[in-house]
């Protein structure tokens, strides 16, 4: 016998759409425009399935899912809305919707969706989980097709402990989709510890992660709490992750895989109950390829990827992200300001190097130093016009120079992305690793792999280069040039 689909939907057009797509795949479809009848053919054990909408004429879909799984625990929710924000995602997969789907979707991805549900072992049914009504600030802001994606991901993963990779440039906001995770997950009452992997010196880095005793090394005066222990029970948000020492990515791929570590200086296991997330705005394969990350940690970090879209990827943003940072603003004590449509329309042009941390910045910074009440496009123009050119200083030689051009549009690139703010700490170090290694690997490949003439046309002393090429992981290959 087919299964019974219940359609709940004020779209006529919607409706009409769902009962063909699904009649011929094989499905009895039954529809309504309001909660009220869907909720009488479900009291009267009507149905396999419901599709339900958010916004109908009676009553909030998402209000009737609590009732329908309390009264049929049996039967599958999938919610569709047009409320496409990140609230409207968290909340179906909270109240026991099986799926989100945001309109507009496609009916081939609805149909699978249909049969994957209702073919689904019984014993794998999901949980009845906690409302959350106070709940009503959005921690992502933006209802792009880009970002529908995050949000689905995201609320999928909130009663899961899977460990998250998330990716992105610089300024996308990878550390709130983390916060997300965590604020609306399982280990939502126990502690989110975030670390910069790119702000501690390299030194320092198992310290801080693991905590040391007391006499551990000079200076160690007292035992220290690392972020492992801090966050235990909760999440730990491992920011920049590319940027650890090989090391140390050792160490914490001892502790994924073993879920134990010691504390420098310690003699006994410590039991870690963590949930890792780890973001970074690098290439990881590519880091791996140059031998800078270890390929099995990346895989124990990469259970689930979520990739946070640039800005310029969601222009249709920008008017909601303007709304947004203005309000917030004014929460902050700043004067109200109005951007007219003009100066929005405009900004959906702008390339927004330093993404959506760009726009907040640039925000703040009219609020505060503008005295008009209403910010046309002339003003927003002026404060984001790229600076003239400078001339260039005369070279030795057009290869210096060239040089010289090339690492300067490097920095201005890497500033203007952190806005009004700066990279964080270590920039100096990370600028002269990324030259130094490729700069000895073709010295080494100009002299055939001979360390010692390689390290006279350098200028190093041998063991100094030696030494180089061990701790940057540097394959030496005799041979032809190639």
């Amino acid at each position: 016998m087919s299964a019974t689909i219940l359609v709940a939907d004020d779209d006529r057009a919607i409706r009409t759409v769902l009962s063909q797509a699904l009649g011929r795949a094989g499905y009895n479809v039954q529809c309504t425009s309001n909660a009220a009848t869907l909720w009488r053919w479900v009291s009267n054990g009507e149905g396999d399935l419901i599709i339900t909408d958010v916004v109908m004429p009676d009553e909030n879909g998402l209000d009737l899912i609590p009732r329908i799984k309390k009264l049929r625990g049996d039967i599958p929710v999938i919610v569709m809305s047009a409320q496409n924000t990140l609230m409207t995602a968290v909340k179906a997969t909270e109240r026991g919707a099986y799926e989100y789907l945001p309109k507009p979707f496609d009916l081939n991805e609805l149909k699978t969706v249909v049969d994957r549900a209702l073919n689904r072992p019984k014993d794998k049914m999901d949980e009845h989980r906690d409302e959350r009504e106070d709940q009503d600030e959005m921690p992502l802001v933006g209802r792009s097709p880009a970002m529908q994606e995050v949000y689905r991901v995201v609320a999928r993963l909130m009663p899961t402990d899977l460990t998250v990779m998330i990716t992105g440039e610089s300024g996308t906001g990878k550390e709130l989709v983390a916060r997300a995770l965590h604020d609306f997950g399982k280990r939502r009452n126990a502690p989110f510890v975030a670390v910069n992997m790119a702000a501690i010196p390299r030194e320092l880095i198992e310290s801080e992660l693991f905590g040391h005793e007391k006499g551990a090394f000079t200076g160690a005066s007292e035992r220290s709490m690392g972020r492992f222990e801090q966050a235990q029970g909760g999440t730990l948000f491992l920011d920049e992750i590319g940027d650890m020492p090989i090391e140390a990515q050792t160490r914490l791929l001892r502790v994924l895989q073993q879920g134990e570590y010691m504390t420098v200086g310690g003699r006994h296991a410590i039991k870690t109950n963590v949930r890792i997330i780890a973001a970074t705005n690098q290439d990881l394969r590519q880091l791996i390829r140059q031998g800078l990350f270890r390929e099995d940690l990346f895989y124990r970090l990469n259970v689930v990827p979520i990739r946070i879209p640039p800005l310029r990827e969601r222009t249709e943003d920008i008017p909601d992200l303007v709304r947004h940072f203005l309000g917030r603003v004014v929460n902050e004590g700043l004067p109200p300001k109005i951007i007219d449509k003009a100066a929005v329309e405009w900004m959906k042009t702008y390339p927004w190097p330093g993404n959506v941390r760009e726009l907040e910045n640039l925000i703040r910074r009219l609020v505060a130093l503008y005295a008009e009440d209403v910010l046309t496009k002339d003003i927003i123009e002026a404060e984001l016009q790229e600076p003239e050119a400078r001339t260039p200083e005369p070279s030795r030689s057009a290869g210096e120079e060239s040089l010289l051009g090339a690492v300067e549009r490097h920095l201005e690139t890497y500033f203007a992305a952190h806005g009004d703010g700066l990279p964080p700490p270590g920039l100096y170090e990370r600028l002269i690793r990324e030259v130094e290694r490729p700069l000895i690997i073709k010295s080494l490949e100009a002299t055939r792999g001979n360390q010692i003439r390689a390290a006279e046309l350098l200028g190093l002393n041998r063991n100094t280069l030696r030494k180089k090429i061990r701790d940057l992981d540097i394959q030496v290959i005799r041979g032809p040039r190639r």
